[in-house]
């Protein structure tokens, strides 16, 4: 994986974005972790990953995905609908995810997004890159 980690705002003490070729969406992060309510950025990457996770439950609406990140996250990770929307269309043209018409629990037409096969190996090195990074920062915090 070619990335680069940078730090980002320095008033929070450790912030480590994964930097792809192809950023485009955002997650804002409200960080009550910090005890305050600033917000902070997550890249393109962290969020692909959090919605194909998300989707290996089952198959789910985009405000459901959005909702269930902000639940199991308790309400740290809040996924404006201006990144969610751009990036399941990213993954469904990746092949990622599926989608297909279908009626919401309040009885309006929606899309389900549902993880594919392919989505399925692609969580797997997703996963597998994400826990390389998180030991690696985890190094770094307990030497410095």
């Amino acid at each position: 994986m070619n990335a680069r980690v940078l730090r980002l705002f320095e008033s929070v003490p450790l912030v480590c974005l994964l930097l792809t070729p192809d950023i485009i969406g955002f997650i804002l992060l409200a960080s009550d972790i910090m005890k305050r309510d600033s917000k902070l950025d997550l890249l393109q990457g962290t969020l692909d990953l959090l919605i194909l996770r998300t989707l290996q439950t089952g198959p789910l609406h985009g405000w459901a995905i959005s909702d269930r990140i902000q639940q199991i996250s308790q309400d740290v990770l809040q996924v404006n609908q201006g990144s969610l929307y751009p990036a399941l269309h990213r993954l469904e043209h990746q092949g990622w995810i599926k989608a297909e018409s279908g009626i919401s629990e309040l009885g309006r037409r929606a899309r389900f997004y549902r993880l594919t096969a392919s989505g399925k190996k692609q969580l797997e090195l997703e996963v597998d890159d994400w826990e390389r990074l998180t030991v690696a920062i985890g190094r770094i915090l307990e030497e410095a």
